[in-house]
């Protein structure tokens, strides 16, 4: 799949099949998420892959919106240093995935981490140390739904010159 397909096919996906993911394509999105551009080259981010389904399931319960990461094959927690710019860096990191899993057949979804009640729980469970902040959680595995609707036209969100 190429670049312009996974974006405009990519959606949110919440509901996965039992079938695991290779580790290699995990690994090959991961290295998608850490080539993300980031302001002054600075690369705040680290990412701990979840597979273990115990500690899915821990960090779905923590979670408001995520409950369905504990089906998840994985699940992506993007942490970044605590920079000036460190949420701008963990999104663009995240998006990277999100298209990523897309290229690779998989469903993916972005879930909040950073100002969320439980990302400090979050960061501890998975060994970050202090400094750190959770910026999301992305939870992939093989589609077992379809996408939901359709995006607002192009038609009726661009402007021209002036809103």
């Amino acid at each position: 799949m190429d670049a312009i397909e996974a974006l405009k096919t990519r959606r949110c996906i919440r509901a996965y099949t039992a079938e695991p993911v290779a580790r290699n394509v995990i690994e090959d999105i991961v290295n998608c998420a850490r080539l993300a551009a980031t302001a002054r080259n600075e690369q705040p981010w680290e990412f701990v892959a979840v597979t273990e389904r115990e500690a899915l399931r821990r960090i779905a319960g923590l979670t408001d919106y995520g409950k369905f990461i504990a089906d998840a094959a994985a699940c992506v927690v993007v942490l970044c240093k605590d920079t000036k710019y460190y949420l701008e860096d963990g999104c663009n990191a995240s998006e990277n995935m999100l298209l990523a899993a897309t290229a690779h057949g998989l469903g993916a979804c972005w879930v909040a981490g950073d100002k969320k009640p439980y990302a400090e729980t979050v960061r501890k469970q998975v060994g970050a140390p202090d400094g750190y902040k959770v910026v999301s959680l992305v939870p992939f595995g093989y589609p077992a739904e379809s996408p939901q609707k359709p995006k607002r036209p192009l038609a009726e969100v661009l402007h021209w010159e002036k809103f």
